[in-house]
């Protein structure tokens, strides 16, 4: 599979987590009377900061609402980061360690507060991003010593003549 590839699957994944995400906070109903109870004491209590009338469950919906658009942001980066990659390999591959950074956080995060389907996303999130910032290496690498190489063969067939 090519770096560009990489990036290209990365993005989808990204896109069908943010779907799944969202689809599965929005329509969540708790299993028991007790979380039934609990999800509507969050809407119920209203509370005044800064003048704004706000609920536990405005926060849960708002802050749920923010993770999509953050996986939906993650899925156009994974995607431009295929052209960047590029243009620019070093700059791509810095980026792209962060991203699985980010992901290797969201897995353990994922295994210790939420359900495992997260969790495998961002764990092959993570498999997929490092292994297109390890090809960039590589090819970062090679090109840097094929360029190297080719400058010396150069030069000393300058000096020959």
């Amino acid at each position: 599979m090519t770096t560009g590839a990489l990036y290209r699957t990365a993005a989808i994944v990204f896109l069908v987590f943010a779907a799944g995400h969202t689809l599965g906070f929005l329509t969540f109903t708790p299993p028991t009377r007790e979380g039934i109870a609990v999800r509507d004491a969050m809407s119920g209590v209203h509370f005044v900061v800064a003048g704004a009338n706000l609920s536990y469950g405005g926060f849960y919906r708002g802050f749920g609402l923010s993770a999509t658009v953050f996986l939906l942001f993650e899925a156009f980066l994974a995607w431009q980061l295929a052209a960047i990659a590029r243009a620019a390999p070093r700059l791509a591959a810095s980026l792209t360690w962060a991203l699985c950074a980010v992901q290797a956080i969201g897995f353990g995060l994922s295994c210790l507060y939420f359900a495992l389907p997260p969790a495998f996303l961002s764990l092959g999130l993570a498999v997929l991003l490092g292994l297109a910032a390890r090809r960039l290496r590589e090819d970062t690498t090679f090109s840097a010593e094929h360029r190297a190489t080719a400058g010396l063969k150069e030069a000393g067939a300058n000096l020959s003549r």
